[in-house]
């Protein structure tokens, strides 16, 4: 820790030296004086209006002692330049932060016990006879008294929002991470992490996952402060948001304007505990998405297109499946095979109904059924069995994938 040395408080040196031997009658008053300024304090400050026992009344007291004592010190010893006490109102500082109270319930107290403080002393100071230009050096002491405390107050109050701000993130990336992992997820310590992240347990969740833009700046976090779990340094880029179904800016337009124009993926609302399935769709349809499969741009949500993400689930076992379903299109040419597929994934679609399939297809029906009869000699029998038909849909869904962007 760093304490900045007291600076910035106007100098005077017209002002005549204020008397040492003050000093030691002042600090014979200063139990009484510090008695008087804490109950001020008290009295006008509400965030420190609480009951006047335990450690928090210790510290209220400790504090307002030091700052009279830095007082007092000064007009034992001007060259003293306060970095003791600086150091104990920079711990102020930090304690105020981590008790959540604001910067201004701090600096209120110590201007309402700054100017009691100098009421009282300078009371005594013109009981004792001193000469108006001495008092007026005793106001100009309590002002820099004042300004000291306050600016090393502030110092340690800005470090520790920082400091709690730095491990807030930590905390909600470890949280992130934890809700993300593979394998099961206990509630108990989610709830636990969640607690200490500041992060409200939600009933879903739902994952998204973005488009790489390495030169995207770093401020350029979509829905980062709306509660989202956000890594941007995770590939892919990606985001955890509460209750997707029900919040008001996730999924819709805002949502979409936030992106900035960064094509995105929304895994499917999942409990809390199961945000890593959430992910693996969401990051899966991104592949897709990026192959021209799925739509390459915008928001593609998962929960639109399952039965393709299910279709791509293992690409290895699908390959197989086309190899060996659409064996017969291999004899004609790379355009027949084109034309001939289309048409007979059309035809399974449309309950095999050949004007329907000529309206789908935007050609004359007579084409239709000239192409049938070209796919009857290729595949016989298997175009009129329930369970060939099946394998024969999920083929031609693959071998067409543009047939999934509807």
């Amino acid at each position: 820790m760093a304490v900045p040395a007291p600076h910035g408080v106007p100098d005077r040196p017209g002002l005549p030296p204020v008397p040492p031997e003050l000093a030691k009658l002042l600090r014979a008053q200063l139990a009484a004086v510090a008695d008087a300024v804490e109950e001020e304090v008290r009295r006008q400050v509400p965030d420190y209006a609480r009951p006047a026992d335990g450690a928090y009344r210790r510290n209220l007291r400790a504090g307002v002692v030091q700052a009279l004592t830095l007082f007092v010190d000064h007009i034992a010893d001007p060259r003293d330049d306060g970095r003791a006490i600086a150091a104990t109102y920079y711990e102020l500082g930090r304690g105020e932060a981590l008790e959540g109270r604001s910067l201004d319930a701090l600096q209120s107290a110590l201007r309402v016990g700054g100017l009691h403080a100098w009421r009282l002393m300078g009371h005594t100071a013109e009981e004792l006879g001193l000469d108006s230009t001495v008092v007026a050096a005793l106001g100009e002491l309590a002002f820099r008294t004042v300004h000291e405390v306050a600016e090393a107050a502030a110092a340690g109050y800005a470090e520790a929002r920082l400091r709690s701000s730095d491990e807030l993130e930590r905390r909600r990336r470890r949280l992130l991470d934890l809700l993300l992992e593979d394998g099961p997820v206990a509630l108990e310590a989610v709830q636990d992490l969640a607690h200490s992240a500041r992060w409200p347990v939600p009933r879903t969740v739902a994952v998204v996952a973005l488009a790489a833009t390495p030169d995207r700046r770093e401020e350029d976090r979509p829905l980062a402060a709306a509660g989202a779990l956000v890594d941007m340094e995770s590939r892919p880029p990606r985001m955890l948001v509460p209750d997707p179904d029900g919040s008001g800016s996730f999924g819709g337009r805002a949502f979409t304007l936030a992106l900035r124009g960064r094509p995105a993926a929304i895994g499917p609302a999942v409990a809390v505990t199961e945000a890593a399935q959430s992910l693996r769709l969401a990051t899966r349809a991104l592949g897709l998405m990026g192959r021209g499969i799925l739509p390459r741009q915008g928001v593609v949500r998962c929960s639109d297109h399952l039965s393709t993400l299910l279709l791509y689930g293992d690409e290895p076992l699908l390959g197989q499946l086309r190899t060996r379903v659409l064996a017969p299109l291999d004899a004609v040419s790379a355009g027949q095979r084109e034309r001939l597929a289309e048409t007979l994934l059309a035809w399974l679609l449309s309950g095999s109904h050949v004007p329907d399939v000529a309206v789908r297809l935007h050609v004359h029906p007579q084409t239709v059924r000239y192409r049938l009869r070209q796919l009857e000699k290729l595949f016989g029998d298997a175009l009129h069995d329930p369970e060939s038909r099946l394998d024969l849909i999920l083929a031609l869904r693959a071998e067409s994938p543009n047939t999934q962007q509807e």
